[in-house]
């Protein structure tokens, strides 16, 4: 590919759209230029084009995205058969455990949510597919950076400082690597409070027939429930069921 195929307006408009995210719904030029990377001109005009094409409202000051946005990610969603091979899996085991329950892939240092089943809240966000979270705090985001080679996993941790959540979030990088270490021993990650107080999780990968990881699947319980040494012999097994059948179908 050569950069005069690039269009660079295309991308600096994808930029900006990548700063609206749930702790950022709606921002100002300036902060969309800090977020992007963009000057305040530029920002500006991707900004003022995504208002005029519907894809953004703007009050004068603050812009917002609208339901148009998901246009977009529907139109890749509905490209990708994971989504429609986990929902219905996800919804049994949601179901049995009364639990929320959540399939994710790996997008850089994030994860994005391509599959839910919801009982109950148990997050201060609405997690929905799109919802992006931080890989290296979350247990998806864990179980699949434990599937990468470790200078691969080093390499993502180090590409965006480690920003705490809580108390409980482990930002030394390489207290996240020695997690990791564990989580490919154990087959399965444990979070205990590192992405959103009151909240715990635990997450087994996605694999395909040929035992590559392709995602990662998880139960989020509120802390108040169950202690973190329970979420391994309340759940693991319901898991690694669906574990064992999502594998048995996916290429």
């Amino acid at each position: 590919m050569l950069e005069r195929d690039i269009m660079g307006g295309l991308a600096k408009g994808l930029m900006a759209i990548e700063t609206f995210t749930a702790e950022r719904p709606r921002q100002s030029i300036a902060e969309v230029s800090a977020a992007s990377g963009l000057d305040r001109a530029t920002a500006r005009r991707c900004l003022l084009t995504l208002a005029h094409l519907g894809y953004a409202d703007y009050d004068g000051k603050y812009f917002t995205l609208t339901p148009r946005i998901l246009r977009l990610g529907t139109a890749c969603l509905a490209t990708m058969p994971l989504p429609q091979v986990v929902q219905p899996l996800l919804d049994q085991l949601s179901d049995e455990l009364g639990e929320s329950s959540s399939v994710s892939i790996l997008d850089g240092a994030d994860i994005v949510y391509v599959a839910r089943a919801a009982q109950r809240k148990v997050m201060s966000i609405a997690l929905m597919p799109g919802s992006r979270l931080p890989a290296f705090c979350t247990s998806m985001g864990r179980v699949m950076l434990a599937a990468l080679p470790e200078e691969r996993a080093r390499d993502v941790l180090a590409a965006a400082p480690l920003a705490p959540r809580t108390s409980f979030t482990r930002t030394d990088p390489e207290a996240v690597l020695a997690e990791l270490s564990r989580i490919r021993a154990d087959g399965y990650a444990l979070i205990d409070q590192e992405v959103e107080l009151g909240l715990r999780s635990i997450a087994v990968p996605v694999l395909n027939a040929r035992g590559a990881t392709v995602a990662a699947m998880n139960i989020g319980v509120s802390a108040t429930q169950q202690s973190v040494a329970d979420l391994v012999d309340l759940y693991l097994p319901a898991l690694r069921r669906v574990q064992g059948e999502l594998r048995a179908v996916l290429r």
